[in-house]
């Protein structure tokens, strides 16, 4: 028996490197000679860092801006000339000093954090664009990294998204040049009805008269910087990171899973695997349209080796799960139905979960 450990974080209560540690340990109590491997992953979103850094990656402490211009201490993870940055790292929701600032908040700190692995020498940057407090259109990480944003007459415009209301010209005469390739599961465009503020602003603490001030600025920054790329599916990504990336410095988008099983070495990894344990926090609809279970699962499936998966709570039938290649789901809430105790003890019953995985040999 040799099995495949690479599960994504279970959010609020497990890291994916704790996630994985707690089924490997399972799989010991019932079959100690098994040979368990673990790799934890993540599709671009919180947490891809800490699973470069346990797939290998040097993790970089650099001083970075938080949300509403702070300095604060960030990370990147570099492995060779490779740089992963994780945008949640200084521009995240959870980097705000106080309440959500929807209008202010801004993507400064993700160019701080791409600037400081260009000088160090990265010459590649895989951006995991997730989690942000921001809905600036990427804005903030173009002026960190040399840009300028000018109203009518000539004047820096002020950071957050508000303020793309503004911008009459972008000057991009002092702009470093760095290869970027996005790595992200949203699709949705720039603006409109499925844009970045209508879908994700109320979670960044944006009213909906915030909304309508937010959509209306980055349909004004589209029109400077470049509206053909407004409507691109990953334009919306982190609050219009994903559109300023494309639309400016030349990036790539890749679904997030996909591009980090690359890096992480999960080809290599399932060499000689009999089967493959992957999971979240919640296998939802969600997981279907493009999270790490299902990257993982269509990786196990493409190479003949069976894929389940672990999980707090799973919402998904049979068939759906059997749609992304997904052959049965355990769940915590299976062993214990008080959501607030499978959050405080995930772990010992995440590793008592792995027991019916993987039953004793009679």
């Amino acid at each position: 028996m040799k099995v495949l450990v690479a599960p994504d974080k279970f959010k609020g209560s497990l890291t994916a490197a704790e996630v994985a540690s707690a089924v490997a340990a399972g799989l010991a109590d019932v079959h100690p000679a098994a040979a368990v491997r673990t790799l934890p992953v993540a599709d671009g979103g919180e947490g891809t860092l800490d699973a470069a850094v346990a797939a290998g990656f040097r993790r970089v402490e650099v001083p970075a801006r938080g949300p509403t211009g702070e300095w604060l201490t960030a990370s990147y993870a570099v492995r060779g000339d490779t740089a992963i940055v994780e945008l949640a790292e200084a521009s995240g929701l959870h980097r705000l000093p106080g309440p959500p600032e929807p209008l202010t908040a801004t993507s400064a700190g993700a160019g701080d954090v791409i600037a400081a692995a260009r000088r160090a020498g990265a010459r590649r940057i895989v951006l995991g664009v997730g989690g942000s407090a921001c809905t600036d259109g990427g804005a903030g990480m173009l002026t960190a990294l040399g840009a300028r944003l000018l109203d009518d007459a000539g004047r820096e415009v002020s950071f957050g998204g508000a303020a793309l209301s503004r911008v009459a010209a972008l000057d991009v005469t002092g702009l470093s040049e760095v290869d970027i390739e996005l790595a992200s599961d949203v699709n949705n465009p720039l603006y409109g009805p499925s844009g970045a503020a209508a879908v994700y602003g109320p979670q960044k603490g944006a009213a909906p008269d915030d909304v309508e001030i937010l959509d209306a600025a980055l349909r004004r920054w589209a029109s400077i910087a470049g509206p053909e790329f407004a409507s691109r599916p990953g334009a919306g990504a982190a609050g219009g990171v994903g559109y300023a990336a494309m639309a400016v410095l030349g990036a790539r988008l890749r679904p997030g899973i996909e591009l980090l099983l690359d890096l992480l070495g999960f080809e290599e990894a399932l060499a000689g695997v009999t089967l493959v344990i992957t999971g979240e926090g919640s296998l939802d609809r969600q997981t279907l349209a493009g999270k790490a279970p299902a990257g993982v699962a269509r990786a196990a499936a493409a190479n003949g080796i069976p894929c389940v998966a672990v999980s707090g709570r799973c919402e998904l039938s049979a068939a759906e799960l059997a749609s992304a290649g997904i052959g049965a789901a355990y769940a915590l809430t299976d062993l214990e139905p008080d959501p607030t105790r499978c959050m405080a003890e995930a772990a010992p019953l995440l590793r008592r979960l792995t027991h019916r995985i993987a039953p004793p040999n009679n």
